[in-house]
């Protein structure tokens, strides 16, 4: 009993170092574009 809860527990350790290795190395950051657009001021 006591080696599934070993395993287990180094199998959540080793996933949640995975994420955060993704977190950091992954690309994970928005595209950024330009957009221009014209705005009609309606001033009365």
């Amino acid at each position: 009993m006591g080696r599934i809860i070993k395993v287990l527990l180094f199998l959540v350790l080793l996933g949640f170092i995975g994420l955060v290795g993704y977190a950091y190395l992954g690309d994970l950051s928005p595209s950024q574009s330009e957009m221009r657009a014209p705005v009609k001021l309606d001033v009365n």
